[in-house]
Protein backbone atom coordinates (compact mmCIF):
# COMPACT_ATOMS: atom_id res chain seq x y z
CA UNK A 1 0.00 0.00 0.00
CA UNK A 2 1.66 3.32 -1.36
CA UNK A 3 0.30 7.17 -0.42
CA UNK A 4 1.42 10.02 -0.17
CA UNK A 5 1.66 11.89 3.02
CA UNK A 6 0.87 15.69 3.27
CA UNK A 7 4.18 17.57 3.74
CA UNK A 8 4.38 19.30 7.12
CA UNK A 9 4.57 22.75 6.89
CA UNK A 10 7.70 25.18 9.12
CA UNK A 11 4.61 26.09 11.06
CA UNK A 12 4.01 22.02 12.20
CA UNK A 13 7.36 22.60 13.60
CA UNK A 14 7.83 25.22 15.26
CA UNK A 15 5.86 24.12 18.06
CA UNK A 16 7.08 22.00 21.25
CA UNK A 17 7.09 18.12 21.89
CA UNK A 18 4.07 16.84 23.25
CA UNK A 19 4.84 15.50 27.04
CA UNK A 20 4.56 12.20 25.75
CA UNK A 21 6.69 12.38 22.97
CA UNK A 22 9.00 14.29 25.68
CA UNK A 23 8.65 11.12 28.13
CA UNK A 24 9.09 8.84 24.94
CA UNK A 25 12.56 10.09 24.09
CA UNK A 26 13.67 10.05 27.62
CA UNK A 27 12.72 5.99 27.49
CA UNK A 28 14.68 5.88 24.31
CA UNK A 29 17.51 7.41 25.74
CA UNK A 30 17.47 4.76 28.79
CA UNK A 31 17.47 1.67 26.33
CA UNK A 32 14.23 1.17 27.22
CA UNK A 33 12.40 0.94 23.57
CA UNK A 34 9.06 -1.16 24.17
CA UNK A 35 8.35 1.80 26.77
CA UNK A 36 9.27 4.20 24.47
CA UNK A 37 7.08 3.21 21.81
CA UNK A 38 4.33 3.52 24.22
CA UNK A 39 4.78 7.09 25.64
CA UNK A 40 5.69 8.01 21.91
CA UNK A 41 1.68 5.94 20.81
CA UNK A 42 0.29 8.28 23.10
CA UNK A 43 1.69 11.43 22.02
CA UNK A 44 0.34 10.19 18.37
CA UNK A 45 -2.84 9.56 19.01
CA UNK A 46 -3.42 12.89 21.04
CA UNK A 47 -1.47 15.25 18.37
CA UNK A 48 -4.05 16.17 15.72
CA UNK A 49 -1.79 17.97 13.46
CA UNK A 50 1.13 16.77 11.05
CA UNK A 51 3.29 17.13 13.82
CA UNK A 52 1.77 13.41 14.53
CA UNK A 53 3.65 11.66 11.70
CA UNK A 54 6.32 12.70 13.44
CA UNK A 55 5.89 11.02 16.59
CA UNK A 56 4.28 7.79 14.49
CA UNK A 57 8.18 7.51 12.51
CA UNK A 58 10.21 7.85 15.95
CA UNK A 59 7.94 5.47 17.62
CA UNK A 60 8.60 3.04 14.71
CA UNK A 61 12.08 3.96 15.57
CA UNK A 62 11.91 2.72 18.73
CA UNK A 63 10.40 -0.54 17.95
CA UNK A 64 13.34 -1.08 15.33
CA UNK A 65 15.60 -0.81 18.33
CA UNK A 66 13.89 -2.68 20.59
CA UNK A 67 14.25 -6.05 17.38
CA UNK A 68 17.67 -5.03 17.08
CA UNK A 69 18.56 -5.44 20.69
CA UNK A 70 15.63 -9.16 20.23
CA UNK A 71 17.87 -10.01 17.39
CA UNK A 72 15.19 -10.20 15.46
CA UNK A 73 16.26 -8.91 11.44
CA UNK A 74 13.14 -9.31 9.79
CA UNK A 75 11.51 -6.65 12.56
CA UNK A 76 14.65 -4.50 12.47
CA UNK A 77 14.55 -4.46 8.30
CA UNK A 78 10.72 -4.35 8.07
CA UNK A 79 9.50 -1.49 10.60
CA UNK A 80 12.90 0.75 9.96
CA UNK A 81 11.13 1.07 6.80
CA UNK A 82 7.85 1.41 8.19
CA UNK A 83 9.69 4.43 9.87
CA UNK A 84 11.32 6.25 7.20
CA UNK A 85 7.99 6.91 5.63
CA UNK A 86 6.55 8.95 8.44
CA UNK A 87 9.76 10.54 9.11
CA UNK A 88 11.34 11.46 5.46
CA UNK A 89 9.33 14.79 5.07
CA UNK A 90 10.00 16.32 8.04
CA UNK A 91 13.29 18.96 8.38
CA UNK A 92 16.06 17.85 10.26
CA UNK A 93 14.77 19.74 13.45
CA UNK A 94 11.12 19.54 14.32
CA UNK A 95 10.12 20.52 17.30
CA UNK A 96 13.93 21.12 18.72
CA UNK A 97 13.80 17.63 17.73
CA UNK A 98 17.29 17.45 15.98
CA UNK A 99 15.50 14.27 13.34
CA UNK A 100 18.16 14.74 11.06
CA UNK A 101 20.93 13.21 13.69
CA UNK A 102 18.59 10.40 14.92
CA UNK A 103 17.71 9.46 10.89
CA UNK A 104 21.45 9.50 10.24
CA UNK A 105 22.23 7.60 13.38
CA UNK A 106 19.33 4.65 12.23
CA UNK A 107 20.82 4.44 8.74
CA UNK A 108 23.90 3.23 10.59
CA UNK A 109 21.77 1.05 12.63
CA UNK A 110 20.66 -0.56 10.15
CA UNK A 111 23.80 -0.74 7.73
CA UNK A 112 25.58 -2.41 10.68
CA UNK A 113 22.25 -5.29 10.57
CA UNK A 114 22.53 -5.71 7.03
CA UNK A 115 26.28 -5.90 7.31
CA UNK A 116 25.84 -8.74 9.95
CA UNK A 117 22.92 -10.29 8.71
CA UNK A 118 20.41 -12.19 10.46
CA UNK A 119 22.70 -15.03 11.83
CA UNK A 120 24.97 -12.47 13.13
CA UNK A 121 23.07 -9.92 14.52
CA UNK A 122 23.64 -11.72 18.35
CA UNK A 123 27.10 -9.78 17.44
CA UNK A 124 25.67 -6.38 16.61
CA UNK A 125 27.71 -3.66 18.68
CA UNK A 126 24.92 -2.08 20.84
CA UNK A 127 26.59 1.38 21.79
CA UNK A 128 25.61 2.26 17.75
CA UNK A 129 22.11 2.51 19.44
CA UNK A 130 22.42 6.32 20.04
CA UNK A 131 20.25 8.72 22.03
CA UNK A 132 17.77 11.21 20.31
CA UNK A 133 18.51 15.19 21.14
CA UNK A 134 16.29 17.88 21.06
CA UNK A 135 16.07 21.66 22.54
CA UNK A 136 13.97 22.61 25.74
CA UNK A 137 11.45 25.20 25.03
CA UNK A 138 12.98 28.29 26.05
CA UNK A 139 10.48 28.90 28.78
CA UNK A 140 11.86 26.10 30.74
CA UNK A 141 15.32 27.27 30.32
Amino acid sequence: MSFDLPEPTPADCRGVLHPQAVAGLSLFNQGKYWHAHEALETAWLEESGETRHLYRGVLQLAVTYFHVTRRNYPGVIKVYQRSQRWLDPFPDVCCGLHLGQLRRDAAVVLAEVQRLGADRLAEFDLTLLKPAVWDLPDETI
